[in-house]
């Protein structure tokens, strides 16, 4: 791949929850293209299969997203290792329907606080971490959280996950909130917010057929299909590399359509 394509070539980037579904695409893609990573799961044998398939451009740090020394400490290896810190995609989440995020009258406080500390808490660590390492080494860098539609679009019949979307909506208000704060030192901050991805989090919606149905209506493009993680990597690309430089503040949908559409058959 053309090294110009994105600009990202000789770039820093540490990629939370980086060695599966959309974090490891993107640490792909990003290695691709010329980037050296540090991807970070709670997995060491997830982080050990990724550096594998990564190889010499990638180091890994294995560590919970929701605890505060994590992602310090995988900034810590990347600039040990690489000699700064350029960019921060926070891609750690998922469900806690496991823990009992549901629609509200079923939640319990389990859930809510699970759901809350994986998906919201853990994004506001990882981008403290790096703001006082951009601040620190001076010349500003780019963070890139990862939202969901599910923060403004909801779906009440088949992803009534309250607590998530709760979360998901606090990453775009936390997201604008800092963009605008650090703008004057050169932070960047944006977010990607799919819609219903194939990923391991996934995998209850895309073994119901119901779900699927519904899905072929409400994510239409490309013939009406579950969005694979490789369709966010060109955005997440772009937005961490200096092509995006005058780029702050802003969500970007990378939906299948889900966002403009009914969820119905029509015409």
């Amino acid at each position: 791949m053309s090294h110009s394509l994105f600009e990202v070539h000789g770039l820093v980037i540490v990629v939370m929850g980086g060695t599966t579904g959309l974090g490891l695409s993107a640490a792909r893609a990003l290695v691709a293209h010329g980037a050296r990573v540090v991807v970070c799961s709670r997995s060491q044998t997830n982080v050990d299969a990724a550096l594998a398939e990564l190889g010499p451009q990638a180091a890994g740090w294995a560590g919970d997203a929701s605890l505060p020394d994590t992602a310090e400490c995988a900034i810590a290896l990347a600039v040990q290792r690489f000699g700064r810190l350029d960019g921060l995609y926070h891609v750690a989440g998922g469900s806690g329907r496991s823990h009992g995020d549901g629609a509200l009258h079923e939640m319990t406080d389990d859930g809510l606080r699970y759901t809350l500390d994986l998906n919201l808490a853990s994004i506001m660590l990882s981008n403290r971490a790096a703001v006082r390492q951009f601040l620190a080494q001076g010349g500003g860098g780019a963070i890139l959280n990862m939202g969901s539609v599910l923060g403004w679009s909801p779906s009440p019949e088949f992803f009534a996950s309250h607590a998530y979307a709760a979360a998901k909506a606090g990453i775009l208000g936390f997201s604008r909130s800092i963009a605008s704060y650090y703008a004057p030192q050169n932070i960047r901050v944006n977010v990607i917010a799919p819609a219903l991805v194939e990923t391991p989090m996934s995998r209850r919606a895309v073994g119901n057929e119901a779900v699927m149905d519904f899905i072929a209506q409400k994510q239409p493009l490309e013939g009406g299909r579950v969005g694979l993680p490789e369709d966010c990597d060109g955005a997440a690309l772009f937005l961490l590399s200096r092509a995006a430089r005058f780029i702050t503040g802003q969500v970007i949908a990378v939906d299948g359509g889900w966002t403009v559409s009914e969820g119905r058959p029509w015409g």
